[in-house]
């Protein structure tokens, strides 16, 4: 693994080693507002930025980088900015593919450091999980697995969950599965996080404790 001297202050914290954040927010104004500094301070720094973005609301996203004062088309236009809908990300082919998501996020970290970017500063809206299509109850699960991922690589990987949308279960899972949290606008190592390996198993007992209660 490469060592990172790149710490990043944000959110009222130094980022450390661990780069697999759970972002929780209570409106789309809230999430801009916290995620501003971390955003303009990844084009001054020169590093690359991929969000996953809700397909509806890509155009006020890229009105509100502009707002922030990033030169959006010029920044698409060299491969530094890449705001991707959730179609060209989790959600291809109409449904939530795991292994296949978990590979092409692989690549995206990968992508950068051969585009000459030292950092990806990667941003997701995980409303996606929401959308009515098959296999998006693994959203848990991948989320566990990203942590054998994000360790990889000295990119930042910021998953946002809006706190009006999603229901309480969820949100407790999705703490458990990130080692830093934000929220209330504040970065936090996070004393609720579960090492994947042993979150993985508790899937697997929920997933058979399901299955048996189908079959009585």
């Amino acid at each position: 693994m490469a060592t990172n001297d790149r710490s990043l202050q944000f959110a009222g914290s130094t980022l450390g080693q661990h780069r697999h954040i759970c972002a929780f927010f209570n409106s789309v104004d809230e999430q801009h507002r916290v995620l501003r500094s971390f955003i303009t301070e990844g084009f001054e720094r020169g590093d690359k930025a991929f969000h996953l973005v809700d397909p509806q609301r890509r155009e006020e996203h890229l009105r509100r980088l502009a707002e922030t004062g990033v030169d959006v088309q010029a920044a698409m236009d060299i491969g530094q900015l890449e705001v991707r809908p959730w179609q060209e990300g989790p959600l291809r082919e109409g449904r939530f593919d795991q292994e296949a998501w978990l590979a092409r996020f692989e690549r995206v970290l990968q992508s950068g450091p051969a585009a000459g970017y030292a950092q990806t500063r990667f941003l997701a809206h995980m409303e996606w999980a929401l959308v009515d299509l098959p296999g998006v109850e693994d959203l848990i699960e991948f989320e566990t697995r990203v942590n054998d991922v994000v360790p990889k690589y000295d990119d930042t990987v910021i998953c946002a969950y809006d706190l009006t949308k999603f229901g309480a279960s969820v949100v407790m899972d999705a703490l458990r599965t990130h080692p830093v949290v934000l929220i209330g606008g504040l970065l936090h190592e996070n004393p609720f996080f579960v090492p994947p390996d042993r979150f993985l198993l508790e899937i697997r007992d929920r997933q058979s404790a399901r299955k048996s209660a189908h079959m009585h």
